[in-house]
């Protein structure tokens, strides 16, 4: 990227990891250090995008990261990532080293911009994944726990254990499309699993973005209603990968371009990258080509998909 301006690179003062960010960025003189709290985040993104800022830098986990690319998203300002949640993993697609605060500045500056892919439901554009069903009961459940103070470890033990006893399954009627003539399935399931991008179905990187993967809709549906044979399922996944368990009617996995879930509800809670939602149903998902365009690490430190130039957006371009 050229000499210029300092980038704005936007922490939440308020975050548990807003200490190390603050440090990182005040004693780097190529950024400038705006400390936003997330209510206002979008408007300060807008901003800079009115102003023709080229690049920004927003440090957080993967929720702040998403009502970031809210806001940038198809716009010609790109979006560099602080790591600064548990999980990290649209910077770890990105190829970040997600524990390295000054490298990953490096890479803000250095690197090279390049379009990727997201996807939206019911028109609201998410990253990596979003569910319905037990997965965002456990997160409600952790969430209540962690404000015990017991940690994130304990509590998404104990939270996985009162999801799992807690576990029931839901009707729900999938359509593979977003045409009214297209084939559709029912099922009964406790959870109901989108990822944006093929994922990688053998260990070690289970879950992951296949680099060289389809560019679509992952659907991956629990087609179970027994808690044992969640169990069962898990174990399995956990010992072999999603291979292990291809074949197996107590899992649903199939690659859309959009889909449409349809419950008896009218109203679905859900989870778009760990965070959760209300949503009017039937929900509408669709993948989002080259919806964002995003910073990835240089070319000599590139490690993830999006850098490796795989399924996960378009061409490189200089920025």
């Amino acid at each position: 990227m050229p000499t210029g301006d300092p980038i704005p690179a936007f922490v939440n003062p308020t975050a548990g990891s807003a200490p190390t960010a603050r440090e990182a960025i005040a004693k780097d003189p190529r950024f400038a250090l705006r400390e936003v709290a997330p209510l206002q985040l979008p408007d300060a993104l807008r901003a800079e995008v009115a102003r023709g800022t080229p690049r920004v830098v927003v440090a957080g986990g993967d929720g702040t990261v998403t009502l970031a690319a809210r806001a940038l998203a198809g716009t010609d300002t790109a979006l560099a990532v602080l790591p600064g949640g548990t999980l990290n993993h649209f910077a770890r697609d990105l190829g970040l080293p997600t524990d390295d605060a000054a490298a990953c500045l490096e890479c803000a500056v250095r690197g090279t911009v390049r379009p990727v892919d997201a996807a939206t439901l019911n028109g609201e554009l998410f990253l990596n994944t979003s569910s319905a069903g037990a997965y965002v009961q456990f997160v409600r459940t952790r969430e209540r726990i962690e404000a015990w103070h017991l940690g994130y470890r304990l509590a998404t033990l104990l939270a996985t254990i009162w999801t799992w006893l807690r576990l029931h399954a839901f009707t729900v009627v999938v359509r593979e499309g977003d045409r009214p003539g297209d084939a559709e399935r029912q099922l009964r399931s406790p959870l109901v699993f989108v990822a944006v991008g093929e994922r990688s179905l053998s260990p070690p990187a289970v879950g992951g973005r296949s680099p060289t993967g389809r560019r679509a809709l992952q659907l991956m549906i629990v087609n179970t209603a027994s808690r044992w044979g969640v169990i069962a399922l898990v174990a399995r996944m956990a010992a072999g990968g999603l291979d292990d368990v291809a074949n197996d009617p107590a899992l649903d996995v199939s690659l859309v371009d959009a889909c449409e879930l349809r419950m008896r509800r009218p109203w679905g809670r859900v989870a778009m990258d760990g965070e959760l939602a209300r949503l009017r149903a039937p929900l509408h998902y669709r993948v989002a080509h080259d919806a964002l365009l995003a910073v990835v690490p240089p070319v000599e430190l590139a490690a993830g998909p999006f850098a490796a130039g795989g399924s996960a957006g378009g061409a490189a371009s200089a920025g």
